[in-house]
């Protein structure tokens, strides 16, 4: 259906891929800068770093942390025929994090989903189609991590998930005065919950073995709806004169979003070096969208695999600045779970970066690099390659300190 690329306009919402036409947009990557730079990791946890992936990594803090982290996507997207290339920047991430003994809290707000397309297919009788899309789903989450023991910690994450997704869609026949124009705007709402565990032990002096799994359950996100249907003039600059507009009702509907399943391990000497892998199951094969179908597209049950880790050359050191730099890595390949005429939809992702102490106490800024392709060029489909810039602050401060007197 989608086979010709006409325009990439830039995107608000942090994306520009034309695969977020489906469902309910691309999904955005929910971690920290530090994770993203290690191929997206989320079973390390410290005391000095929020960890976004697993609500359990709350309970090692021992610091009031601050984190924020901004993106920038350069991409270029191509067909068997021709390219087209663009780029869009997101503010990724803004949250807290808070110690309280035995019990760390956070709270911050994340994107889930990004909409973000200009499409464009023409038939061989010329009649032309297009195709836009903008917004996307975020949620405001409450988490909450307790210490077990020195080994274990578990954690509970409660989500409240929002946004609004806007597509429009534009007939234009050749034989015809007028053109038609189609807008649906879905204002999206649910509650969601996830459930963490953290695992870790020293197995030797210097050597301590990490294991963490993320459990979060499939819910029903909300879709309040309204449609409007318009006979348009659409002119050569590409201004959309209205003729006639009505509006068409639509009931309430639900979407079912799938279940995930998160389990790694990694091994490493605290404070100096870190190896990881990871593997997610996305229990894809049960979404629903009742608002959007296409008779080329289907959902399967998706698996994710991840692989990381940093170096730290001197974290105390008081002479050399670079040897207090930690040093990440990291490679990622994930199967999306859509799959577009007969074709699975995967994606894989090459990334690195730093982290560059500020301030005092363990302050940080942190920046990411990751190169990726998603999709293929085969069976009248797009290959996206993308190279990305992340950018983000991890601030440390010490909260309700005890006060002395003489």
């Amino acid at each position: 259906m989608l086979v010709i690329i006409t325009s990439v306009s830039y995107a608000q919402e942090g994306t520009s891929s034309p695969y977020s036409f489906y469902g309910i947009g691309i999904q955005k990557f929910k971690g920290t800068v530090e994770n993203r730079s290690m191929g997206g990791l989320s079973v390390f946890t410290d005391s000095v770093h929020l960890n976004l992936q697993n609500p359990a990594a709350y309970g090692e803090l021992k610091l009031t942390t601050y984190t924020v982290g901004v993106s920038y996507n350069n991409f270029k997207i191509s067909n068997a025929t021709e390219s087209s290339s663009g780029e869009d920047a997101s503010l990724d991430y803004l949250a807290i994090g808070i110690p309280a003994g035995r019990f760390g809290f956070g709270f911050g707000v994340i994107p889930i989903t990004s909409v973000g397309y200009n499409l464009n297919s023409i038939a061989d009788d010329d009649t032309e189609r297009r195709f836009a899309g903008k917004g996307g789903l975020n949620k405001v989450y409450l988490s909450s991590g307790f210490k077990i023991n020195k080994n274990l910690n578990i954690g509970l994450d409660l989500n409240y998930n929002f946004g609004n997704i806007e597509n429009k869609a534009i007939l234009r026949r050749s034989d015809v005065q007028f053109d038609t124009r189609e807008i649906t705007s879905s204002d999206l709402s649910s509650f969601s919950l996830s459930l963490g565990l953290v695992f870790k032990t020293m197995i030797s002096e210097k050597l301590e073995l990490s294991a963490s799994v993320v459990s979060a359950p499939s819910f029903k996100l909300t879709a309040d709806s309204t449609r409007e249907l318009a006979t348009i003039l659409l002119s050569n600059n590409g201004q959309e004169n209205v003729i006639e507009r009505q509006e068409v009702e639509i009931e309430d509907e639900e979407i079912d979003l799938p279940a995930e399943f998160k389990i790694g391990s990694g091994i490493g000497e605290p404070r100096k070096w870190f190896v990881g892998a990871e593997y997610t199951y996305l229990d894809a094969d049960s979404f629903t969208n009742p608002l959007f179908s296409e008779d080329n597209v289907i959902y399967e049950n998706a698996s994710k695999f991840k692989l990381g880790g940093y170096y730290v050359p001197k974290y105390n050191s008081l002479t050399s600045y670079f040897s207090r730099v930690v040093y990440r890595a990291g490679f990622r390949y994930e199967e999306t779970g859509l799959n577009v005429n007969g074709s699975s939809i995967d994606e894989f992702g090459i990334s690195f970066g730093l982290g560059l102490p500020v301030g005092r106490l363990f302050s940080n800024a942190n920046i990411g690099f990751e190169y990726g392709q998603r999709g293929n060029t085969d069976l009248g489909l797009i290959r996206e390659d993308f190279f990305n810039v992340s950018i983000s602050l991890s601030l440390n401060d010490k909260w309700f300190r005890k006060i002395k007197f003489n």
